[in-house]
């Protein structure tokens, strides 16, 4: 659902000391930005509230990353990861983004929240190269599901060589 706008190649850099901060609902949609969020991706706030989070997809960022961040929060756990997002004009930002679930006196899933943070280059540097190779390997297949399943065998057999899990990669970095 993200929505097509050409690529600029122009990358936004978050200060050091801002902070990003949305809000989903159990589905994804957004129910709160900050200004700070607003600023970077380029949206006027009444642009993304009832919106999908994915309107800030980036064709860079591997599926089978995604579909380990949900998976994770959705099964109750919080995950931190290096994403890059696009932004309303086509330019694009990193960012280390940590997400966490939001429950319910029940301890029903309510929604997420979500706070990132500008990475180090380094990081990005390392992210970026990895998520290159499971692009690449995404596709190399006719099929958008052969294609998630073959980046994600990717995806852990990297992750597994060079840092045991992708929580250890991230802290790695």
């Amino acid at each position: 659902m993200a929505e097509t706008r050409p690529l600029t190649g122009v990358e936004r850099m978050l200060g050091k000391d801002d902070i990003i901060v949305s809000k989903t609902d159990p589905k994804g949609w957004i129910t709160y930005a900050n200004q700070v969020f607003l600023d970077i991706a380029g949206y006027a706030e009444n642009e993304v509230i009832g919106k999908p989070h994915n309107i800030l997809r980036h064709p860079d960022m591997p599926r089978c990353v995604f579909k380990l961040l949900w998976d994770t929060i959705q099964a109750g756990e919080e995950i931190f990861a290096y994403v890059i997002n696009r932004t309303k004009t086509g330019d694009h930002y990193w960012v280390f983004a940590h997400v966490t679930p939001t429950f319910d006196g029940s301890g029903t899933i309510r929604g997420y929240h979500s706070s990132r943070r500008a990475p180090r280059r380094e990081a990005v540097d390392a992210a970026a190269a990895l998520y290159r190779q499971l692009r690449q390997e995404e596709e190399r297949h006719d099929s958008p599901k052969d294609g998630l399943a073959a980046s994600a065998a990717l995806f852990n057999r990297q992750i597994v060589t060079q840092a045991g899990t992708y929580e250890d990669f991230v802290f790695s970095l």
